[in-house]
């Protein structure tokens, strides 16, 4: 079902009347669009009126039908597909991490981004002194682990050190959405660097922002292209200072020293880094966070270090978003558990535990290193440097060569579905390789250049 040309009204098959899309702003236009999803009178797959014309008709400026359906694409509404148009969007199950469904014997997951359960440590190992049972109203963060979290970030914090608040949520997506709703509404823009982690783009459309892409290439965040989305009016910027997923990339000290000159010209805007391999990874911290911020955040989970089940994140932040973000942690109700918070606080000061998290850091940087040699061997070009994936560029589209890798007994990520914005076809692949052997790499690399090669 599609609109005619023309016209606003859009014809139910029953015949049934007529209801227009109307607005003069993008919000209202988008907020029409939404209406109309939300009765059923546009349905997954109908197509919305080109451009040109819902501005001539409506008569506005096209860049105002354009920024409308922009939004609806963000808020997953809408789809746009080049040479397609703009078509309602289905329900679609949103891409998540973790192993795939229907995995077999004869098929081996390579994209599920976990780290190796054997390296984990045994929660059960430490022993927990006697405390009193926290009751409501007491402080959403446990003293002991707010002290350990001083001990780790503090070193990374600098001049910011002194006025930093510790905060402890569950996960850095839990912290992301809780940050985020301090300085944004509905509607709000918010740069997330592309390609994205998976969790973070999901959690942020659900949000109901705007979303504003920022490419990522072998430094980190491109710093001009960070610069427009401050001017397109994002009100805060999440990055990932190191081991960055999908790609593996770490921020250098030169693009970390450029991103900070371009943010110095936006000092309220909230940013947010994600350091979500702090304690594994084998790359230096290097901020984006310029001096005299007025806010800002960073987040260190425990999710990769010491396990997806043990849901903390430590979170240093200007007292200003700490106040806001502790209204969302209120005591007793949406706290993180005390028994978790004492739980980690006692398995990040255990020797035996801390020399594990070294032992694991150095496994995955080594399996990384070997795979990342046999694929420049083979002519496969990557720029992952750190953290759990690797990033590979195949020079074909992904989504094809993801295929045929399945056929090949392999379930790789496809690089696809990290990307934000755009409709070119992407041709990178994520592979989690640190739990193969030399051999399985091999075989793996083998397969990737055949899929590679033209045929």
């Amino acid at each position: 079902m599609t609109f005619p040309c023309g016209t606003l009204a859009h014809v139910t098959e029953q015949g049934q009347g007529q209801l227009p899309i109307t607005g003069s702003t993008a919000a209202g236009i988008a907020e029409s669009v939404r209406g109309l999803v939300d009765r059923g009178v546009l349905t997954p797959g109908d197509r919305l009126p080109p451009v040109r014309t819902l501005a001539d008709t409506l008569g506005v400026n096209r860049n105002t039908v354009q920024a409308a359906y922009r939004n609806l694409v963000h808020a997953g509404i809408a789809v746009s597909r080049r040479g397609a148009g703009t078509t309602v969007a289905g329900v679609a199950e949103p891409a998540t991490e973790g192993a795939a469904s229907g995995n077999s014997s004869t098929v081996r997951d390579i994209g599920h981004g976990n780290p190796d359960a054997t390296l984990l440590p045994d929660a059960s190992s430490v022993r927990l002194a006697p405390a009193p049972p926290p009751l409501y109203g007491t402080a959403a963060t446990h003293p002991e682990l707010g002290r350990v979290a001083l001990r780790l970030l503090g070193p990374d914090l600098a001049d910011r050190a002194e006025d930093a608040v510790i905060s402890v949520t569950a996960g850095a997506v839990d912290a992301l959405e809780r940050l985020l709703a301090t300085v944004a509404a509905t509607g709000d823009a918010v740069a997330l660097e592309d390609p994205c982690f998976l969790s973070s783009g999901n959690s942020t459309r659900l949000a109901g922002y705007r979303v504003v892409p920022v490419p990522v290439d072998a430094e980190g965040m491109d710093p001009e292209a960070l610069r427009a989305a401050l001017d397109d009016g994002a009100r805060a910027v999440v990055c990932t200072p190191r081991a960055h997923n999908p790609t593996g990339v770490s921020l250098t000290h030169a693009r970390a020293q450029a991103l900070q000159e371009v943010l110095a010209d936006y000092l309220g805007v909230l940013v947010i880094e994600d350091d979500q391999f702090a304690g594994l990874s084998q790359s230096p911290y290097e901020t984006a966070i310029p001096a005299g911020q007025t806010r800002w955040a960073l987040v260190r989970s425990m999710s990769k270090s010491l396990g997806p089940d043990l849901r903390t994140a430590l979170v240093a932040s200007d007292p200003e978003t700490a106040e806001k973000l502790s209204r969302r942690i209120n005591g007793g109700t949406t706290w993180v558990s005390h028994l978790l918070q004492r739980t980690v606080a006692a398995l990040l000061s255990d020797a035996d535990i801390r020399s594990g998290l070294d032992a694991a850091a150095a496994h995955y940087a080594g399996r990384n290193e070997v795979f990342l040699a046999k694929l420049a061997d083979a002519g496969l070009a990557s720029s992952s440097v750190d953290g759990l994936n690797i990033w590979v560029d195949l020079g074909v589209p992904s989504d094809a060569a993801a295929a045929d890798l399945r056929g090949r007994g392999w379930i790789v990520r496809d690089g696809g579905l990290f990307r934000l914005g755009g409709t070119d076809a992407d041709t990178h692949l994520r592979l989690t390789v640190h739990e193969l052997s030399d051999a399985d790499m091999d075989r793996l690399v083998a397969d990737l250049v055949a899929v590679s090669t033209p045929r």
